[in-house]
């Protein structure tokens, strides 16, 4: 049996849509040289993060809000938009991501964008 024609199943994304927007998996790496997006990486359970690193430090909650405020202006959507649900003290996190389905849309197809690692 040949495998022409046939597509691969696309990667899985970090974004998952839920009832009240998407979750947002995101490991976070404080104290970086600067702020930036820097792909998309899949742990050994085969789960996707979004790689991110901020320079602020991992004090006082200063490097969440750091990281959504990169989220929010690299992504043109209110800060309001992302809550962080798990993780707050982790490098890794979950965050809740309010937009509509159409934002969310065009936010899993800049995801699939992104290198992987």
């Amino acid at each position: 049996m040949s495998d022409a024609g046939q597509t691969a199943a696309p990667p899985p994304l970090p974004l998952v849509p839920r009832d009240d927007g998407a979750r947002l998996s995101v490991r976070l790496t404080p104290k970086a040289a600067r702020d930036r997006i820097e792909g998309v990486a899949t742990d050994a359970d085969g789960r996707p993060w979004l790689r991110v690193s901020v320079t602020a430090v991992p004090e006082g909650g200063k490097a969440n809000a750091a990281l959504v405020a990169l989220l929010a202006k690299t992504w043109r959507l209110p800060r309001g938009a992302f809550t962080v649900v798990s993780g707050a003290t982790d490098r890794r996190k979950s965050l809740r991501v309010a937009a509509s389905s159409e934002t969310l849309d065009a936010l899993a197809e800049r995801l699939a964008a992104l290198p992987r690692r």
